[in-house]
């Protein structure tokens, strides 16, 4: 974790944590980085954030200035960034995007050559540029200077690619999407249109204020009113910049990330489509979904907390699916990155097919209780090796044996440790994460 890239790029609230001089100094090194052999070519998206715009002027006039020529997708999402960047020579992507958090919040995502999230040590790098490590990079003059190129095209060329994924249509299905105000809202109706679905859609009319407030995959509340009041066959939900989704069935209930990955994990299993009949999840996806796998023969691996570290999994060992539970999903075969538009497509494609509803197939995987608290601490690592702790930790894993399980882990970004439990009812639950969080009181570990 740096000290302004955490495991989702620089993310701030803009001009506060993240300035457009701090922008300005990402375009001047990531055009000077990727331009030292040849004349770089770099592509840039950006959701609906009011300070979006500033931000992209602010990247665009750094490349420049550093010889490159930056490529403007405008508003989309995530996804076709990394799509634009693997399918037309870029030497690298920008994504100027907060993803769920609120308006007034918003982040700077930098996506390799191959359409991943970049390496740590480029990163690295960058940070050191802004804070003066790095002597000033050269500027580029005359005909060496960057261009601003309108992009737009590269934007139908994603949407062309998205409509052509599902192996057939979706006539009379009767689809509702959330576009959460953000980037899905100038891609997802038109592309399940195609596919000649009824659509419904709720809030796709972004202000540059109004984006994740009360909609989108965080408040899927919003979606499941829609859904059941119109008697839908199912409904899907996206993020700030549509790079997860959460699901919703015919009935209201909720299809998160980790039935997701169930229902698709099955679904390629069956199909000859699962690359060594593997779904890679984080060490946060719940207990059922992992029984659910075992008892349809499938195997699963476990990664950090972070859909860069899904993707990193499967680049290294050739997995086709992976995902989080909230709803970043990973189908390498098309994507080098979480997709919540392809998602959505990939999934109704599985219902389709399977001649059944969404609430059947997700019924199929029982979901455990769970609890995660928060646990405010002075120092995580004193917290984190405290021997009463460990050895509460461990009675607690003893106790639950294959019917549960107890995860206690720190928080990358704040002064928390996380205490996870999960168990076959809700008051096991409290019981279990009741009792560790005691121990840490009694310790003195817990923050005033």
């Amino acid at each position: 974790m740096g000290k302004y890239f955490g495991t989702d790029g620089f993310r701030g609230e803009a001009n506060v944590k993240l300035t457009a001089e701090h922008a300005f100094k990402v375009g001047r090194y990531l055009g000077w980085y990727y331009g030292r052999e040849h004349k770089a070519k770099i592509v840039i998206g950006k959701d609906t954030r009011r300070s979006s715009y500033m931000f992209e002027y602010a990247l665009a006039a750094g490349l420049t200035a550093s010889g490159a020529d930056a490529y403007l997708l405008h508003v989309t999402t995530t996804p076709s960034v990394s799509y634009a960047v693997r399918t037309e020579d870029f030497d690298c992507g920008i994504m100027i995007s907060a993803s769920h958090n609120p308006f007034y919040d918003n982040g700077i995502k930098i996506l390799n050559g191959n359409g991943q999230k970049i390496e740590a040590e480029v990163e690295e790098r960058i940070e050191d540029y802004i804070d003066g490590k790095i002597a000033e990079l050269p500027h580029a003059v005359g005909e060496d200077i960057g261009r601003t190129v309108d992009f737009a095209s590269g934007r139908n060329r994603y949407i062309g690619y998205l409509i052509s994924i599902p192996s057939r249509d979706f006539k009379k299905l009767r689809i509702g999407l959330d576009c959460a105000n953000g980037s899905s809202s100038a891609i997802a109706k038109s592309v399940f249109e195609a596919l000649q679905a009824k659509t419904f859609v709720i809030h796709n009319q972004p202000d540059g204020t109004n984006i994740n407030r009360g909609c989108g995959s965080t408040h899927i509340e919003e979606l499941q009113k829609f859904v059941t009041e119109n008697r839908l066959d199912m409904g899907f939900a996206y993020d700030g910049d549509a790079d997860r989704c959460i699901a919703v069935d015919h009935c209201g209930n909720v299809v998160n990330g980790d039935r997701i990955m169930y229902i698709c994990g099955k679904y390629m299993h069956n199909n000859g489509r699962l690359n060594n009949d593997t779904v890679v999840t984080t060490v946060m996806s719940n207990i059922g979904l992992y029984k659910a796998l075992e008892r349809e023969g499938l195997r699963y691996e476990q990664t950090a907390v972070g859909d860069k570290y899904v993707a990193e999994n499967m680049l290294k060992n050739n997995y086709s699916l992976g995902g989080e539970q909230s709803g970043h999903i990973i189908f390498s075969r098309y994507a080098a990155t979480g997709d919540g538009i392809m998602t959505s497509l990939l999934l109704t494609e599985a219902v389709v097919e399977q001649k059944a509803t969404l609430a059947d197939l997700a019924q199929e995987m029982r979901e455990y209780p769970q609890l995660l608290r928060n646990v405010r601490v002075a120092d995580k690592e004193t917290a984190m090796k405290n021997e009463a702790v460990l050895a509460s930790v461990e009675a607690a894993s003893r106790d639950l044996g294959d019917a549960g399980r107890i995860l206690v882990r720190p928080s990358g970004t704040e002064p928390l440790v996380r205490v996870m439990v999960e168990a076959e009812t809700d008051a096991l639950c409290q019981e279990y994460v009741g009792r560790v969080v005691d121990t840490m009181l009694k310790e003195g570990i817990i923050a005033e």
